[in-house]
Formats: structure tokens, C-alpha cells, sequence
């Protein structure tokens, strides 16, 4: 099993450009922000213009996406309570470095005294509210949970078919020699029987491979308590298991990354290479369903982004640059790198191959 909490996302080192070891979208610039506060508006009009509007960001990282949703001035943010939640001590210190942060107690305040003995009320009007917190909060709310590339960094398992049934991958140390090795043990009931469901129908070769999904049950039972009426939009690597099981070479699937190039077997020096896993799609529906939430799209980044309008705001980016070429400041360079920042987020054999799924309760 994937522990993320410890190992290489504790180090803080994670997404980013120098001396980091990977890239996500938030990374490539702020157009990818931009675009994300064009999807909290919609939310937030959706759900009737509340205020406090909530936003939990699930693995906030150094907060880059924050501070682009932020300078996006999206139409909802004097409601905007936007929680950032993140594990690592260490990027939570990067993100008081960009952005503004007020006390956890704040998620959903200022609060005015009721009438009489009612509770106290929240003042309209107050956002924007940032607060940094480690876990989800256990607060009821109206709102958004957004999740960009965190289920697939959920604690994980993997399991082998063999003509007995399913077996789980463990890891136990290698003799003499050090390291770790592989050890096959016969699959948990539970996650035989859900392995059986997902491949239902399926022609599954012994010594196949598919993830057992550890977190992604309790994640969303989280989000269930948290979220009263609202949306989770989840932005992944996500696949069916029958292309997953098509591949056939697990590696397809389990990848580590390290100073932005594919790192090597997942065994090789722990923690210092982040270790991510495809999130099987009828997994996550299933715990989205079970959970209470319905699926209101399932569509790739690259179409996502152009639903949200991002030629647009390439466009308006080209204006900004031609505007203001001649003083040659940080708007203007800003405005004229929307295009590759386009093409990056867009890009049907990267980023822009990502999928976007929307629930609402």
C-alpha cells in the first residue's frame, strides 16, 4: 500500500518546475486558475448564489492554484470561503507565502449575533476568506470540493489475478541483499469481491493487475459528511479497468516521477520519487455513488477547459499583450504565454488527457 502522508509528499518537494519532480496544471501558469474560477462561478450560480460559498481545494499543495483562482476575481468572491487542504507541514508553509491566510476558526466566518436565542449568522459579504488547514473539516457546507490530481495519490493497493482468484501485492524486505521485494498473499474478501464487480464481464489473464483503491471510499464518505448540497469535481488520471487490464504491463498504470522525467520501479529508493496510480473509473463512480453523490460529467480536461471558455481568455491575453507590449511588465508577459499555456492544458497526450468528473449532491 501507497502511503502519501509520509515519504516524498512529506518532504514538501512535490508538483512544481526547479527542483521539484513533477508538473500539474496549476503549475503551467495561471490560465489554469483562471479557468477553475470560471467553474466555482458556475457552481456557486447553480447553487443559487450562496454566501458563504465554501471551496475546500483537497490537496492544496503550495497554494499556485489558490493565488490563480484569487487574482481571476471570479464573481463569486465576496461570498468565497476557499479552504486549502494539504498534509505537508512544509507546503502548507509555502502557501502562507502566497497567499494571505486568516485562523482555521475562519473557514466559515465573521459571524453576527442572531435574534434572540437563534445561532450566531455568518456576515454576508466578507470574502475573500483563506484558510490552510491538514484534513478535510468537519464542517457542513454549501460549496465545492476540488480535487486536482489528489485520488490518484490515494493510499492504494494492488492485486494479481491467478487462477485461485485475486491476490494482493505486498512488499516485505529482500533477503541479504536489502531492498524490498514482492510478496503475493491471497486478496482481502472484501476487495476479491469488489475486484470481481469491477471485472465483471471482462476477460482478466492471470497475472493481470488492477489497484485496489484504499482511500477513495473513505475519501468520498468524508466528502459526503462535509458537503450538504453541492459539487466535487475531480481532476485525474481516471481509465476503465478494461483499457487498464488491456495494457497488460502494470507499469502502464503505476508510474513514479522524479526531476520531471519517469522515475524508476516503485520499489527503488521509498520516498524520494512520488508514486501514483490511474484511478480505475468504475472504482471512483462507485464510491461516488455509494457515497450519495450522481455524476454530472465525465469529460477530459481539454474539453473542460473549453467549456469553461478558455479560448476566450487566450484571447483576452493576446489583447493584454498587445496592449502592453511596449512596457514589457509582468501583465504583459502573462497575457502573451496564455498560448502555450493553452496548448499545454489542452494537450490531447498530456495534461489535456486528464479527466474531469463533476458530482453534485
Amino acid at each position: 500500500m501507497y502511503e502519501p502522508e509520509v515519504g516524498f509528499f512529506a518532504s514538501g518537494r512535490g508538483a512544481g518546475r526547479a527542483g521539484r519532480d513533477f508538473v500539474t496544471s496549476p503549475e503551467v501558469g495561471s490560465l489554469f486558475g483562471a479557468c477553475v474560477a470560471r467553474a466555482l462561478d458556475r457552481s456557486w450560480r447553480e447553487l443559487g448564489e450562496p454566501d458563504p460559498f465554501v471551496v475546500v481545494e483537497a490537496g492544496a499543495g503550495n497554494g499556485r492554484l489558490a493565488r490563480d483562482v484569487l487574482r481571476a476575481h471570479p464573481a463569486c468572491e465576496r461570498a468565497l470561503h476557499y479552504v486549502l487542504v494539504e498534509v505537508s507541514a512544509a507546503l502548507r508553509d509555502e502557501q502562507r507565502e502566497r497567499l494571505e491566510l486568516e485562523p482555521p476558526d475562519e473557514a466559515l466566518g465573521p459571524f453576527t449575533a442572531g435574534h434572540d436565542d437563534e445561532a450566531p449568522l455568518p456576515v454576508s459579504g466578507s470574502g475573500p476568506v483563506v484558510v490552510a488547514l491538514e484534513e478535510l473539516p468537519a464542517l457542513e457546507l454549501i460549496g465545492v470540493v476540488l480535487a486536482n490530481e489528489l485520488l490518484d495519490n490515494l493510499p492504494f493497493g494492488i492485486a494479481q489475478s491467478s487462477d485461485a482468484g485475486w491476490l494482493e501485492v505486498r512488499v516485505a524486505a529482500a533477503p541479504a541483499g536489502g531492498g524490498f521485494e514482492e510478496v503475493l498473499v491471497p486478496a482481502e474478501p472484501n476487495d476479491a469481491g469488489a475486484l470481481d464487480a469491477v471485472t465483471q464481464g471482462l476477460t482478466v489473464e492471470a497475472g493481470s493487475r488492477l489497484p485496489i483503491p484504499r482511500g477513495i471510499d473513505a475519501w468520498f464518505a468524508t466528502c459526503a459528511r462535509m458537503v450538504r448540497h453541492g459539487t466535487v469535481i475531480a481532476v485525474d488520471y481516471v481509465d476503465d479497468a478494461a483499457r487498464i487490464l488491456e495494457r497488460g504491463d502494470a507499469s502502464a498504470w503505476l508510474r513514479t516521477y522524479r526531476a520531471h522525467a519517469r522515475g524508476g520501479p516503485a520499489l527503488d529508493a521509498p520516498g524520494t520519487q512520488d508514486i501514483t496510480s490511474d484511478v480505475v473509473r468504475e472504482q471512483l463512480l462507485h464510491a461516488a455513488r455509494h457515497s450519495g453523490f450522481t455524476i454530472a460529467a465525465d469529460e477530459s480536461q481539454s474539453d473542460w477547459l473549453q467549456g469553461l471558455g478558455i479560448e476566450e481568455l487566450v484571447e483576452a491575453g493576446r489583447q493584454q499583450w498587445e496592449s502592453r507590449a511596449h512596457i514589457g511588465d509582468l501583465e504583459a508577459l502573462e497575457g502573451r504565454s496564455r498560448v502555450a499555456e493553452a496548448n499545454a492544458l489542452t494537450d490531447p497526450a498530456g495534461l489535456g488527457a486528464h479527466r474531469v468528473v463533476t458530482l453534485v449532491k
